[in-house]
């Protein structure tokens, strides 16, 4: 992989959930040609690059994660003529759609599994692990699947185990099947031949794993299977990839996506979410924000990458609570706390990931009962969890912070009853607060969220410094402040945020100093970042660019 100039190197992504964007036919779902219709909002908002959340065949056991059919699409979502109509509206606006490829497992309704459960002389049975029972007629052992439940589920048709390290809808793929990986790269081909720019790849440090050895995560077999898939798929191609790892580490990125590597361009990395988990019931016990150590985790990942690999930048995903709630102050400061959260990780080296409705500073759902939530991962670690002991109200107290549908619920276009998204009854609640957080209510304000995202993209692209910019780490030890410069040539871009609601006093090292233009000043106009004392009050983010001296 070379780093002189790809074409994506200054785009900011935009990721969409389609279920919840934009509803053109009134049934509540999402859908394509819903998306085509918003188009220009994007294109206002400057994005380069679309990832579409999955939107092929599936029976949506999770949403669109379990593919019974890789190369059409959902009928809830449209059909391959109006997918083939969004990528060249998109690309008319200069605008690249990423596919989300998600191909650690299938659906246990696609055609390959359901030969495969028939007959074990079929050449499907070998596309996924299977294991005979143990000798007491149980589960080949007793590991548990990350959605809850046992990660063997038994299939009567053929008297064997499946491993199904999701749910038992998600049977694992058999990467280690030749002929798995040939029709897998060959559906790539045909997407990339339809005109997609790249591709986002769900959980792709899971498929070289060994079952037998239990090296599921970042396995034997996993660097050998993407340098394969880059010969037989990528290598000759300008497109972009970035691969999600819960499990990547900075000793393990390079490895991935260094300058020398033949797989990745980028990875999505997830050690700043999971510093703020309960050590014992995970996310579902979140923790308060512990700003000293969350700076780390990113200055460690810009430090470990610079210079070699790219980082992917982002607090949001339809995995993630909205970002305002979980890191912000959505009580008094939501405008401005959305703003320098968003500035402070805009401003980094690496690209931006915009997830819908972050632009506008969407809130968490504020659901109060398990029957609000539609998630399959939810509904299992529900039960779960009490299982182990954690009472009911202080798992829907987690629920309400750190659940995935907390940012599923339908974009906010405008302040209606079905807030733009739908003339009909919408699939998950939406958020009463969209009679006041929507997009209609902020395009024309020059000091709404939405404009200062406007603005964080633009600026992106008018700046050198911005993308190719060394990172320097200040104040780290500060609990209030997050600071950095971006070094490039002559120049220096200094930001500066308090990620706080109280007022934040520092000493400004001549480092972090200086500027002869203010790019952003959220609360008061400043000319420059002085060295010495200063105090910013609550949420304020000042980006300054000066020459180096």
């Amino acid at each position: 992989m070379t780093r002189q100039a790809p074409w994506w190197l200054d785009r900011t992504v935009y990721q969409i959930y389609p279920r919840s964007f934009a509803d053109a036919d009134g049934d509540g779902v999402g859908d394509i040609p819903g998306i085509i219709g918003r188009l220009d909002h994007l294109a206002d908002l400057g994005i380069g690059l679309i990832w579409l959340s999955p939107v092929y065949g599936s029976p949506m056991a999770d949403n669109g994660y379990d593919i019974s059919n890789y190369q059409d699409i959902a009928p809830d979502f449209g059909t391959l003529e109006d997918f083939d109509r969004l990528v060249a509206e998109a690309d008319r606006r200069d605008i690249g759609i990423i596919m989300d490829l998600v191909v650690n497992h299938s659906s246990d309704q696609h055609p390959w599994f359901l030969a495969a459960k028939l007959d074990r002389a079929s050449a499907y049975h070998d596309y996924y692990y299977w294991r005979d029972p143990a000798p007491d007629g149980g589960a080949p052992d007793d590991r548990r699947a990350y959605f809850g439940g046992p990660v063997w589920t038994y299939v009567p048709e053929v008297g064997r185990y499946v491993f199904t390290l999701f749910s038992p809808q998600q049977p694992d793929l058999n990467w280690q099947n030749p002929a798995v990986r040939d029709a897998i790269y060959t559906m790539m081909r045909w997407w990339l031949d339809r005109g997609v720019r790249g591709f986002r790849m769900d959980v792709i440090d899971l498929i070289g794993k060994d079952i037998d050895r239990d090296l599921i995560v970042e396995g034997p077999y996993l660097h050998g299977f993407l340098q394969e898939m880059h010969r037989e798929v990528l290598a000759g191609r300008d497109v972009v990839t970035v691969g999600e790892s819960w499990n990547v580490t900075r000793e393990t990125a390079l490895l991935y996506c260094g300058r020398d590597r033949k797989e990745l361009d980028m990875v999505f990395q997830f050690q700043h979410i999971v510093a703020g988990w309960d050590a014992k019931h995970g996310k579902w016990r979140p923790q308060p924000l512990d700003l000293v150590a969350f700076k780390k985790v990113w200055t460690d990942w810009q430090q470990a990458l610079e210079g070699d690999g790219w980082n992917s930048l982002f607090l949001n995903n339809h995995d993630l609570p909205r970002s305002v709630s979980r890191y912000g102050d959505t009580e008094k400061w939501r405008d401005r706390s959305a703003k320098a959260l968003a500035t402070a990780i805009h401003l980094m080296r690496g690209t931006p990931f915009v997830f819908q409705g972050e632009e506008i500073g969407m809130t968490n759902a504020g659901f109060t009962r398990i029957t609000h939530y539609r998630d399959i991962e939810l509904i299992n670690m529900h039960r779960e969890t009490r299982e182990q002991g954690l009472p009911e109200h202080q798992f829907l107290e987690g629920a309400a912070v750190t659940a995935r549908d907390n940012a599923r619920t339908p974009m906010q276009w405008d302040a209606s009853p079905g807030a733009g998204f739908t003339t009909g009854d919408p699939w998950i609640a939406i958020n009463p607060n969209n009679a006041t957080i929507n997009v209609a209510a902020q395009c024309d304000d020059p000091m709404s969220v939405l404009a200062h995202y406007r603005h964080l993209i633009a600026l992106r692209k008018q700046h050198d410094v911005i993308v190719r910019g060394r990172f320097v780490p200040w104040l780290e030890d500060h609990p209030q402040i997050w600071a950095y410069t971006r070094e490039w040539e002559h120049q220096r871009l200094s930001v500066l945020c308090n990620i706080s609601s109280q007022p934040a006093h520092a000493e400004i090292p001549p480092g972090l100093a200086g500027g002869q233009t203010c790019l952003i000043c959220t609360v008061h106009p400043r000319e420059a970042i002085p060295a010495g004392p200063i105090v910013l009050d609550p949420w304020e983010a000042v980006v300054t660019l000066g020459d180096i001296t």
